[in-house]
């Protein structure tokens, strides 16, 4: 099994910073990719940011030059630092990992807890 785990979400004013951080642990062969999604309040569940470890880095466009996602490969962990945020950027935010266990020969998307995020005006 693969567990996901969140930090670093909180509570902060329009235009301030936030890092999230997600470490993976388990037994696995391969992470081929982690990313953060988010859901905000009445909508479904949205990519944020992508980094495989084979193809460029990804992002949404309304994140794009004011989040950063950064990845340690050699520690399996994954973060967003979050710049100049606005209300619209309030949701819970969702680790998540593409990854190939011993077990399936497919690769299988695992998901942290989330992380709630919330700016105020």
């Amino acid at each position: 099994q693969v567990q996901l785990v969140e930090s670093g979400g909180g509570t902060v004013e329009a235009g301030g910073s936030l890092r999230l951080s997600c470490a993976a642990s388990g037994t696995f062969v391969e992470i081929k990719a982690m990313a953060w999604y988010r859901q905000r309040p009445g909508k479904e569940r949205e990519l944020v940011a992508s980094s495989p470890r084979y193809t460029p880095v990804e992002y949404a466009d309304s994140v794009e030059g004011r989040f950063s996602i950064s990845v340690d490969r050699a520690k399996n962990i994954v973060q967003l630092q979050m710049n100049n945020l606005t209300p619209d950027d309030t949701a819970v935010y969702y680790c998540n990992a593409n990854v190939r266990t011993p077990y399936i020969i497919d690769y299988v998307d695992y998901w942290g807890q989330g992380t709630q995020v919330t700016v105020s005006s």
